[in-house]
């Protein structure tokens, strides 16, 4: 092997990897054939002795281009040396003290206080030069505008986007290929907005990881507050008004038992982790050590050693969506991961499909991305010999390759397609739009491919065709009787349903609920609104203003809504309900009893002017659970709070203003 070729290539491969990661949020290769690659060109720098000067090795994060005001660093900010073997964290710690903390999957912020008021917020960039986000960072959810301490403050932090509000911000945007890839993604690109409008409406929150600071005498360290421990600062930051990351201390006799309880709270974490970090608690220590070109040594991460399996690949499926997309899911023979049977993982794209080389009985082993999302991590055999379609599945029309940001992806093009089809009547009778019961996707195909359905409004007409569906395979008088009773129900209709039901890109029930709103439920004055007005609106930005627009601007469209509209009837949404509920958070877990689901006990709650989000945390105000006295994860974190817990009894009592005798 020529090893300076190689390690020419390898960093060619991994920059590229980087620069879509970080800048385009996308991926191009699997978290664990980057790792798998970075360590091979570690292994070969430390080999022959040479560094590369654009090697990722030598560098740190994205490199700086968007129109962001930049600032240097004063001091570089370096990237933490790591390691996947408990027994090595053991032994970097040795005898001293340790601080155990989650490895948040976010983006680095640097923040800084002078006279106890937010003056500055740089990311960290490529550890030398950052970008100012100074007016984002106004807008995260938990951070201090104003804080006691009076002095200059300078401190890192992690910002994240949860998954509660990851998937709350995913289940508003109708097109799975709109939907966003995960939160990192997510909140890199909301963190760097060009317009803090946006941030805003992202839910960013900032976990404050270290304090930026030289080695304080006895002295300065009284007079500010805190010793010169980790722990000692995490606890005065927290008296400053700062969420810190979760941290424990440990020792080499209780650093293992940390670990994996860490590891066994991953299912139920909202906050994105991609690891752990242990650092020494004794904080002057840690700075006698020094530091590498590139890693400090007072800190070391530790990567999960992700569970992998070996595996069949038995097929590829090529899934159309409503816009045209075709995403490749790998199907293989099922293996046990992480206590989960695992059969499928997607291939996300052309790009990485083609990388891994596949091809149909090919050995592949398989693993779960920081232990939650199925990957395919390396493909043994390389038969590479998969096709990709040259017509799509769905339709049997051709498809094409499009290259975007680098990255190539297949498409249909076939504005008739049945899958695009089948997906938007898929949407229209979804539980959150119209709520047509029976209209499964399996049975909209047939109903398609026998011409029953051609356009939305043909589903109040599927009676014209009883005999034919009643024969079906699989319906039968009953089932055709239930179909005709939900599609009757569904003549009435709240307005922001219907408005949902029709699948204008990123307009989710929420969006269509505060439009609908704005508007006065005047139906007219909605479809002819105009961008300005729509933006006027909280929670509504450029981007789903100009959707929004664009759909009732075309013609072809605005004919479908007047057929539908000849078919239902709105229903007249009461607002005058005493708002017992206001300012008030709740959470839900568990099975529900006298609402139909909870979904439909979540909009009672909004209704009542309640807010409901998927985890509990120190600004929520309730915990729904029926049972009150169970052992589960959200009950844990009520009672580590303080946080009351409700039965739907209790709840219903809170709601009609009643004096809750026993709050659990």
């Amino acid at each position: 092997m020529d090893k300076p070729n190689r390690m020419k290539e390898l960093v060619s491969i991994l920059n590229e990897a980087s620069k879509a990661y970080y800048q385009k949020d996308t991926e191009i290769m699997s978290n664990l054939e980057y790792d798998k690659l970075y360590d091979e060109l570690v292994a070969l720098e430390q080999e022959t002795g040479i560094v590369l000067a654009n090697s990722p090795t030598v560098h740190v994060g994205y490199e700086v281009l968007s129109e962001l005001e930049k600032q240097e660093h004063p001091s570089p900010m370096l990237s933490l040396d790591k390691t996947k073997e408990v027994g090595a964290l053991v032994t970097w710690l040795g005898n001293h003290e340790g601080v155990l903390s989650w490895k948040l999957d976010g983006l680095t912020v640097v923040l800084t206080y002078e006279n106890g008021e937010l003056k500055n917020a740089v990311t960290r960039g490529n550890g030398e030069i950052g970008e100012v986000i100074t007016n984002n960072a106004k807008t995260f959810v938990n951070v201090p505008k104003k804080i006691p301490y009076e002095g200059n403050l300078v401190l890192r932090g992690e910002a994240v986007i949860k998954y509660s509000d990851f998937n709350r911000m995913n289940a508003e945007i109708a097109e799975a290929e709109e939907k966003y890839k995960n939160p990192r993604n997510l909140c890199s690109g909301s963190v760097r907005q060009l317009n803090n409008e946006i941030t805003a409406k992202r839910h960013v929150h900032f976990y404050a990881f270290a304090l930026v600071a030289d080695v304080l005498s006895e002295e300065q360290m009284q007079e500010a507050g805190y010793d010169n421990t980790m722990t000692g600062r995490f606890a005065w930051l927290r008296k400053q008004g700062f969420d810190v990351v979760e941290h424990f201390v440990v020792t080499k006799d209780t650093l293992e038992d940390q670990v994996m309880d860490f590891a066994a709270r991953i299912p139920d974490n909202d906050i994105p982790s991609d690891g752990l970090v242990l650092s020494y608690n004794d904080i002057a220590y840690g700075k006698s050590l020094g530091r590498t070109a590139k890693f400090p040594r007072d800190s070391i991460a530790f990567k999960w050693a992700d569970e992998q399996a070996e595996t069949t690949l038995t097929e590829v499926e090529w899934s159309p969506s409503r816009t045209g997309l075709i995403n490749p899911v790998a199907v293989f023979e099922p293996v046990e991961l992480e206590g989960t049977t695992v059969t499928r993982a997607s291939l996300h794209n052309v790009s990485i499909l083609r990388a891994l080389g596949l091809g149909l009985g090919d050995k592949i082993t398989v693993y779960k991305a920081n232990m939650i999302i199925p990957q395919v991590a390396e493909n043994l055999t390389r038969s590479n010999d998969l096709e990709i379609p040259a017509t799509c599945p769905a339709c049997g029309q051709p498809t094409t390759l499009q290259n975007v940001n680098g990255v190539q992806s297949l498409y249909c093009m076939n504005p008739l397609c049945s899958a695009k089809q089948i997906k938007g009547f898929s949407h229209f009778v979804s539980r959150n739009a119209m709520n047509i019961d029976g209209l499964s996707d399996a049975t909209l195909e047939k109903f398609i491919a026998m011409g029953f359905l051609k356009d939305l409004s043909d589903i109040f007409h599927l009676a014209k065709h009883k005999d034919a569906i009643v024969e079906m395979e699989g319906f039968g008088q009953k089932s055709y009787d239930n179909l005709m009773q939900s599609i009757e129900n569904a003549r009435t209709v709240a307005m922001a349903k219907f408005i949902y039901s029709l699948g204008i890109s990123g307009i989710g029930l929420a969006n269509a609920k505060v439009i609908v709103s704005y508007f006065g439920q005047d139906f007219d004055r909605i479809i002819h609104a105009t961008e300005d007005e729509l933006v006027a609106i909280d929670g509504i930005g450029d981007v789903l203003a100009k959707a929004f627009c664009d759909f009732f601007a075309n013609p072809q469209r605005m004919q479908i809504v007047n057929e539908l509209l000849a078919e239902i009837t709105f229903e007249q949404e009461e607002n005058d309900s005493e708002q017992t509920l206001e300012g008030r958070t709740f959470v839900i877990t568990g099975s529900v009893e006298q609402f139909a689901n909870r979904n439909e006990l979540k909009e009672y709650i909004e209704k009542l002017g309640g807010k409901v989000t998927g985890s509990v945390s120190k600004n929520t105000d309730y915990l729904i659970n029926n049972d009150v006295t169970s052992n589960s994860s959200k009950n844990k974190k009520a009672r580590e709070l303080s946080i009351p817990i409700l039965s739907e009894d209790d709840f219903v009592k809170l709601a009609n203003g009643e004096v809750v005798s026993e709050l659990r």
